[in-house]
Formats: structure tokens, sequence, C-alpha cells
């Protein structure tokens, strides 16, 4: 559900027309598929598409059919190196200073084995990142001393998920499933990665999300400052609505 933040807010920002550059597996066709109903229901485009094979090396060609659609978005439907390599050769073609290239699965450990020289003007969507606030900079530090890096929005997850079940056992005074889920329901979770988040009867966690672009090499002032907090997405705005097929009875 993460993979639909960025396309709203950059529909939002006035970046309407998208292309696709797709992995060529489930996987890829799901993420083109979801992200491409959000940005045609706040009013873009989708003006073609490439599906590519998985794993994949070259993307020349499918980079340079997406910078001839001139849309305002390349959109990454894909992961892991494949996301990798198609950004830096991205930055090759020169794409990434006229068109927004926005992987829709990446991770700040992608972003640092990319470097900033070539991900810069990237943008992304993330619950978490290291240096929003002092909340979250003081946990990383602690995690940055036991592993010397900055975590992932998925490993700040872990900790947040795993902080916040024990508490709701706490709270319950019990272990047992659904008097557990049914405190976790009553909760609002604040911690240092998740932000305003209420646990929906469908099991989605909806909270903040940020929308990210990655800094110049000229702009990170340190090691791991690599993104500027373009906006702060507020849960109900980004997430989808309620799945009734989903929903669990109290």
């Amino acid at each position: 559900m993460r993979l639909q933040r960025a396309p709203h807010a950059l529909v939002k920002e006035g970046k309407k027309s998208w292309y696709f550059i797709t992995a060529d597996y489930t996987f890829g066709h799901s993420l083109e598929k979801d992200a491409t109903e959000v940005i045609k229901a706040n009013g873009g485009s989708v003006v073609g598409n490439s599906r590519h094979p998985f794993p994949g090396n070259d993307f020349s060609s499918f980079l340079l059919k997406a910078q001839a659609s001139k849309a305002d978005v390349i959109a990454l439907a894909n992961a892991g190196n494949d996301t990798i390599n198609a950004i830096k050769q991205a930055n090759e073609y020169g794409i990434t200073r006229k068109q927004v290239v926005a992987p829709l699965l990446t991770y700040i450990s992608d972003v640092h084995s990319i470097g900033l020289d070539k991900a810069q003007g990237m943008y992304l969507s993330e619950a978490f990142y290291w240096d929003l606030d002092e909340q979250s900079r003081a946990w990383s530090r602690k995690f940055f001393e036991k592993h010397k890096r900055m975590p992932t929005a998925a490993q700040a997850g872990v900790y947040s998920a795993t902080l916040n079940y024990l508490k709701a056992v706490q709270a319950a005074g019990t272990d047992e499933a659904k008097a557990v889920m049914a405190q976790l329901r009553k909760m609002t979770i604040n911690d240092a990665v998740i932000r305003n988040g209420k646990l929906r009867e469908d099991g989605a966690l909806v909270h903040d999300m940020l929308l990210l672009q990655v800094k110049s090499p000229a702009e990170s002032k340190a090691p791991w400052d690599y993104y500027k907090v373009k906006a702060v997405l507020k849960g109900p705005d980004v997430f989808p609505p309620v799945n009734p097929a989903c929903a669990i009875s109290h």
C-alpha cells in the first residue's frame, strides 16, 4: 500500500503525465496497476509503458522510449537491482534533469548504493526518514551504533510493529489474539517511526507518509543526509478507503 503515496502527491503537485518502466512479472504488473488507479483518480494520465525482463541489466531502450514520451514522471515499477540499474542509466542519459524519476519501491539503502550524484532529484515516499526530527534521529543513532548505517523504513517499521504489539499486550493484560487486536485498534500509534497511526478494521495501518526528494551532493551536509522532506501526507488523504472484503469483525 505504500506504493500509492508518491503518485498521489506528485499528481497533486502538477506532474500529471506518467510513463511506466515495469518489471514483466506479477509483482511489477501489480505496482503499475495500483499506481495507475491512483494517478487517474487524481486527474493524471498514463501516456505509455515499457515492460522489461526480470532481472534486468540494460534499460537503455526502455528509458529512451520514456524520454521520448515527454511524460512529467517516469515511474519505475520494479525493485532492488532493477531499480538501482534503471536510475543509474537514467542519469547517464540526462533524463533526471528533465523528467522526474519516481521509483515505486525503494529504500534509503538503495539511494546509498546509487549515490547522490546519480539519484539526485528523484522522488519517493516513505513512512519514515531517520532525519525527520529529533525523535527519529535519537532512535536512528542507536540503530547506527549497532549496524553502522541508518535504518530503512522497513527496518524501522519492524521495530514499531513489535513495540506497539508489546504495548497492546501489556494494556490488554493478555496475549490472546482478539483481545490484542482490539487493543491495537483503540490505540493511536505515535513513536519514532509511525506518526498518527490508526489500525482500521480491514487491517490497514493508516498513518502519515513523507514525500521525499533526493538531495544533490552539494545539499548533503553529512553521511546519510540524503532527503529533502517535500511534504507530510496525512494518512486519510493517501490511503485507499476501507476494503469491506478484508474487514475484520470485532
